[in-house]
């Protein structure tokens, strides 16, 4: 079976945008999410800037119960559970009445990479102070990395494969494809699909130590993210959720579903942490085999690909990423795809990195526009070498295109590379 899977439901929280309308409005515009964090600065972080998603407590009471609210700690499941639940209501989907018989036909494929560490740090503590009986009874699902698919799946009554999956800064390409391969090959007709991650100093510490996160900006925080930028310092942390409702073709006409686009395939794999790949650093060689084979599995010829939505993290790690586009497509110069990173507005949200950058890709590729590359008034010499700047766009392009290609690198050296289509009934 080779069911044609498309996209029928969107939902985000974002730095620059904590629901659909808003991020399409903020990365229409180059609008920034990225603020001054006050918690940074006291716990003397380098890098006191981050992108972090705003959500009240009135949008909170929307998604969950107040049994559910006492003692929640946990942000990547309040973020995931919001753009899970947003993208379900967008495909125009309902769920299952709770005393109702679960939706065998729908699951869900929802990464992260760690679960509720505030909550970890307060349980730690509790502990340890010998007041293991005060720990409450939802400490085991707000840390579980299973956790956010476990509060989706009750909340919607899904009865298909329930997964999350981890896979770094590609944990978000990875869910989505996992999901494309179930409905693909027959095993679902529907999944919501999307990854999430945790808010906070005790998310971003490693990052900081690691002085690749910028503190050139701390007094311009809407400056400090600047991917193929000359003066570019390094990456600022993110957190948020992005999702996507899949589903077979068939079912989203049967049901007069809106389609934003269609999902042709993809492709995963990792370098080996060989030749040029280390636990932080990409093998070469295994990121142009990923863009290869993802193509090949899409039936989609390099000549044919209009936008890339990159991974670009504002490190020196971008022009290697450039050349690795390059080489796989065998284009350079003026012939080159237009291509962006979101980064710029939202920072690197790490594990939901791929899951909101995917619905931007959408929102494009739908829409009809691409999205600016902001900060990046002063391209990479070495990259304005090999791609011409005009395929880098500084403003918002208003053009229909029809094949995109998206593409994340994590830590541990793993790539993901996924290829959406322009929607056409043909």
């Amino acid at each position: 079976m080779n069911n044609r899977v498309v996209i029928t439901g969107l939902g985000v929280v974002a730095p620059n945008g904590t629901d659909l309308a808003q991020f399409r409005n903020a990365i229409r515009k180059g609008i920034s999410g990225i603020k001054h964090d006050l918690q940074l600065e006291k716990l003397l972080f380098s890098c006191q800037i981050a992108g972090k998603p705003v959500i009240d407590d009135e949008r909170l009471k929307q998604y969950f119960k107040p049994l559910e609210l006492r003692g929640l700690e946990s942000t990547g499941i309040v973020y995931g559970v919001i753009a899970g639940m947003d993208a379900w209501k967008d495909a125009g989907l309902k769920p299952v009445d709770a005393n109702g018989t679960p939706d065998w036909d729908s699951g869900s494929v929802f990464g992260t990479g760690t679960s509720g560490i505030d909550k970890f740090r307060e349980a730690i503590y509790k502990v340890d102070d010998l007041q293991i009986r005060k720990l409450g009874s939802t400490v085991v699902a707000q840390t579980m990395n299973s956790g956010v698919s476990a509060y989706l799946s009750g909340k919607l009554g899904l009865g298909n494969q329930i997964c999350t999956n981890s896979s770094a800064c590609a944990t978000g390409v990875e869910s989505i494809l996992m999901a494309y391969e179930r409905i693909r090959t027959g095993r679902a007709t529907r999944m919501l699909a999307g990854s999430t991650s945790d808010s906070g100093a005790y998310i971003w510490g490693g990052f900081d130590a690691m002085k690749i996160c910028p503190y050139q900006y701390n007094e311009s925080p809407e400056k400090g993210c600047r991917p193929m930028s000359a003066t570019a310092r390094g990456f600022v942390p993110g957190s948020g959720a992005g999702a996507m409702v899949l589903e077979t073709m068939e079912s989203a006409l049967n049901r007069g579903a809106h389609i934003y686009a269609e999902l042709l395939g993809g492709h995963v794999n990792s370098g080996g942490q060989r030749g040029s790949g280390t636990m932080t650093a990409p093998n070469s060689d295994g990121v142009q085999r990923c863009i290869t084979m993802a193509l090949k599995e899409s039936g989609v010829k390099p000549e044919d690909v209009d936008v890339i939505n990159a991974h670009l993290t504002a490190t020196s790690k971008d022009v290697t990423e450039i050349e690795n586009w390059v080489a796989a497509l065998g284009r350079s110069g003026q012939a080159f795809p237009y291509i962006n990173s979101i980064k710029g507005m939202i920072g690197h949200c790490i594990s939901a990195a791929g899951s909101i950058e995917s619905v931007a890709s959408v929102l494009q590729l739908s829409e009809g526009f691409i999205f600016p590359n902001i900060n990046c008034e002063d391209l990479h010499p070495d990259i304005e070498k090999l791609v011409d700047p005009k395929r880098i766009p500084t403003v918002c392009l208003e053009q229909n295109f029809n094949i995109l290609a998206k593409a994340s690198f994590g830590f541990g050296d793993i790539n993901a590379c996924i290829i959406f289509k322009r929607y056409s009934n043909e």
